[in-house]
């Protein structure tokens, strides 16, 4: 994601764990970096005090309101009128009209409870963390990620707005893209207001509705 930023020409800011400051040594004469939890309000007031976008990640970690946190930091601190993107699973539902399949209603009723019990992570939270984001006035965008796997950018992912739709089928994105569809985002006003569940370009799914369309 920070390379995205850096290769549309942003000034990046990013706040990042103690512990993983380091995975950014590659950016480090290139970027800002504010050491830090992203539920610490303190940390995000600084980090977004002068940013006209911000890309955030919903990690539902702990059962510490860890997703919840960040997302009511961000929506308070952020300046009036800034493009904010957030990022989460499918799962996650604006209106109640994206249909799951089996593998997702276990992922998030069974996993996800064993999870939480476990004080791992805490799916429930990321759910609130959206709700806020929904309810609120700001220039939001939550995109829902697909299964992610590795490798090579194949290019801007789709999108859809339920889960279900015969476009998501593949159920899978490059998580170099998912990070290109977020930066991208930041520019493209048509998503303001909307959850776009994504998929990557080339999958079967994909190129079947674009083959469907082209037809038409």
């Amino acid at each position: 994601m920070v390379q995205h930023a850096l290769d549309r020409g942003y000034e990046v800011v990013g706040v990042c764990r103690d512990a993983s400051v380091k995975k950014l040594d590659a950016f480090k004469e290139r970027i800002t970096v504010i050491p830090g939890a992203t539920n610490d309000r303190e940390v995000i007031k600084r980090a977004v005090a002068s940013c006209d976008g911000v890309l955030v990640v919903l990690a539902p970690m702990g059962v510490h309101r860890y997703a919840s946190g960040t997302a009511q930091a961000v929506l308070d601190y952020a300046r009036p009128g800034a493009r904010l993107v957030f990022s989460c699973g499918w799962h996650i539902t604006r209106d109640g009209k994206d249909v799951y399949s089996l593998k997702i209603k276990l992922l998030v009723h069974v996993v996800g409870r064993l999870a939480r019990l476990a004080r791992v992570v805490d799916l429930d939270d990321q759910v609130e963390a959206c709700r806020r984001v929904f309810a609120s006035n700001t220039r939001w965008t939550v995109v829902r990620g697909s299964d992610l796997e590795e490798g090579e950018s194949q290019g801007l992912p789709v999108w859809s707005r339920h889960v279900g739709d015969p476009i998501l089928a593949s159920n899978i994105t490059r998580r170099v893209d998912f990070a290109l569809f977020m930066v991208a985002a930041l520019e493209n006003d048509a998503l303001v207001h909307e959850a776009p569940a994504i998929v990557g370009c080339n999958t079967p799914s994909a190129l079947a509705h674009a083959a469907e369309a082209g037809s038409m």
